[in-house]
């Protein structure tokens, strides 16, 4: 029943995706976008991988569509066309989906324990988790313990991503409007909207703490819940205005967040050091080696979500405040 679904879900996910590319007009290609995230955050939870669903529900679904939103204020509703035939594009698109669709008759089955990738190192994680770091979530501890070199490397990608954005479109940019823009009344004049938005947020926030302080136990941690903080930041935005939001959490705030929370990561890091180990290794925090790595990966994680949260909302900051060149 689940393989069924799960066909038909990635059907759904087809069919949105071609309707996206044929869509000239830009506000429709967006929210079908946005549908095909939800789509495949759904598709996620077939898979069991619910950590993996709540950022691409968080993000993809809820902050991208906001952002590609944000950005069309900045251009025109319809798509412009050049008249342009792709052909060599074309053939290279076909023959890599024809490639990649034949490289899938090789591939191991969904879920086969045999499969290469569980041979290696992957076998070792549960019992590690259970001995050395006594958490239920075995996804936690990979990407927070025993992997932690990758993730703060994601850490370090998305705080680097979002000063790329800053410095292209940020106030200083080249093409930057030069004259002070006037502030959006959101949703003021919407009151439904308004009361179920404002009554949501609180639930949003509290979701987002759970999430980030619960992530050793139930699916989550730093990546989901500062999306979701984000989140409801950006929908208090939406309902009173940009600037209402600003006063919130001030943009200069949000770089030191953005910021700080790499520090926090790697000053992690830099303290195991000075304390006789290896860089991240979280055993010389505490005198128990077990409740060191749970110390060391709720800190880490804390770090996480601080620099997600505040790359996210100073990228919709930056986004909404600039005006038609």
């Amino acid at each position: 029943m689940s393989g069924l679904l799960s066909g038909f879900i990635l059907s759904l996910c087809v069919i949105t995706a071609l309707g996206a590319m044929q869509a000239k007009n830009l506000f429709t290609a967006v929210m079908l976008m946005g549908i095909f995230s939800l789509l495949m955050a759904a598709e996620f939870i077939l898979l069991d991988a619910p950590d993996v669903a709540l950022t691409e529900a968080a993000v993809g679904a809820g902050i991208s569509t906001v952002l590609l939103l944000s950005a069309l204020a900045l251009t025109a509703e319809e798509e412009t066309t050049r008249g342009m035939r792709p052909t060599l594009a074309l053939i290279v698109v076909i023959v890599t989906a024809a490639v990649v669709f034949y490289a899938t008759f090789d591939k191991p089955a969904l879920g086969d324990p045999t499969a290469p990738v569980h041979q290696h190192v992957a076998s070792e994680y549960f019992p590690m988790t259970r001995e050395s770091v006594d958490i239920p979530n075995v996804v936690t501890a990979v990407l927070a313990s025993f992997r932690a070199y990758d993730t703060l490397g994601e850490v370090i990608v998305v705080l680097t991503a979002a000063i790329g954005v800053l410095f292209l479109i940020g106030p200083g940019a080249p093409g930057a409007a030069s004259t002070p823009i006037r502030e959006s009344e959101g949703l003021k004049h919407h009151q439904p909207l308004r009361i179920v938005g404002k009554i949501t947020i609180p639930f949003i926030i509290l979701f987002a703490l759970y999430v980030q302080f619960h992530g050793e136990y139930s699916p989550g941690g730093g990546f989901q819940a500062g999306a979701l903080f984000a989140a409801a930041i950006i929908l208090y935005g939406l309902l009173e205005g940009r600037v209402a939001a600003a006063r919130v959490i001030p943009p200069g705030v949000l770089r030191v967040m953005a910021a700080g929370g790499a520090l926090i990561f790697g000053g992690v890091g830099v303290l195991t050091l000075f304390l006789g180990g290896n860089f991240l290794e979280y055993d010389v925090l505490r005198e128990n080696p077990v409740k060191a790595q749970q110390l060391g990966i709720i800190v880490i994680e804390a770090g996480v979500g601080i620099t997600v949260a505040g790359v996210l909302l100073a990228v919709y900051h930056t986004f909404a405040a600039r005006g038609r060149a």
